[in-house]
């Protein structure tokens, strides 16, 4: 993996994937508007930086107007080594609690408790015990329906992993969610570990508890920590990325942690954040361009 480090802070613009935002027009018209922008650099045709001094609040708060996400990256250490990412509402696009509340006809109980825990409003760990209790009875074998049927990867998942495997990063899954989706999810994708939680199951039938102890907020971070002393990483060398307050310790240890589509009180307290565009948009961050991109 080649490691750019210099002193440049590159502003990084990610568009909505496949939108053709950034076209020669496009550019030509930030140009005349902003004519302190020097010359970019396209990297699709949804995403471009842009190398200056230094970061610019002003700038940004201009260009927070338009359609797509701005973020300024410092040069130094900006390919990481290690990624760690969560699983529901990031590498997937479910909360799998939600969708077996289904199953069982409490969504609208279960999508509440979710939300208000995932913007910080609840704690964590007993959220996750109220919603798990209100499963008890059901079969396991409707885990493995959520998982043939009803789980989605997140867009720019599997590019994201290819690209990071391809270039010698260590992909970690850690997740407040469950063993029997992160097992398949990080299978699939080529995580190289996976930690979460995992849900009591008696005979095949899900007993309404979750095994102790509980992985938080806290516990996230502190995976995130070991993992990367374990391997030899500091801190700089961590891109992490997640979409709930249990995140938001993870993020900020992280040298670069990112709020991906998040609930709007962990964008705030992000440092970098993506709401338009898709995970690719965590490649586009470390100066990646879609001609690197791999697949498979």
């Amino acid at each position: 993996m080649t490691q750019q480090i210099n002193d440049s802070t590159y502003l990084v613009l990610t568009a909505a994937p496949q939108s053709g935002y950034f076209s020669a027009a496009r550019l030509t018209e930030l140009a005349a508007q902003f004519p302190a922008l020097p010359e970019p650099k396209l990297l699709s045709q949804d995403a471009v930086e842009y190398a200056l001094e230094q970061a610019d609040a002003q700038l940004a708060a201009q260009l927070t107007a338009h359609p797509f996400d701005v973020n300024f990256v410092d040069g130094a250490h900006r390919c990481k080594k290690m990624l760690i990412a969560d699983l529901e509402s990031t590498i997937i696009e479910q909360e799998c609690l939600d969708e077996l509340a289904v199953v069982i006809d409490q969504q609208a109980v279960m999508v509440d408790i979710t939300r208000r825990a995932m913007r910080g409003e609840l704690d964590f760990e007993p959220a996750l015990k109220e919603r798990v209790a209100m499963l008890k009875g059901l079969p396991e074998s409707a885990l493995q329906d959520l998982y043939d049927n009803g789980v989605t990867l997140m867009p720019g998942a599997q590019t994201l992993l290819a690209t990071l495997r391809d270039q010698d990063v260590f992909c970690g899954l850690v997740s407040g969610g469950f063993a029997f989706f992160a097992e398949r999810i990080a299978s699939r994708l080529g995580f190289h570990r996976f930690q979460c939680n995992d849900l009591k199951i008696t005979d095949g039938v899900l007993d309404g508890t979750v095994v102790e102890p509980i992985l938080g907020r806290a516990a996230k971070a502190e995976i995130l920590t070991a993992w990367a002393q374990e391997l030899g990483f500091g801190p700089k060398d961590v891109l992490a990325t997640g979409d709930g307050s249990n995140d938001l310790a993870m993020l900020k240890i992280a040298g670069m942690g990112v709020a991906f589509r998040a609930k709007p009180a962990v964008a705030e307290a992000a440092q970098y954040t993506i709401q338009h565009g898709d995970l690719t948009g965590l490649l586009y961050l470390q100066g990646y361009s879609e001609s690197q991109f791999k697949t498979a």
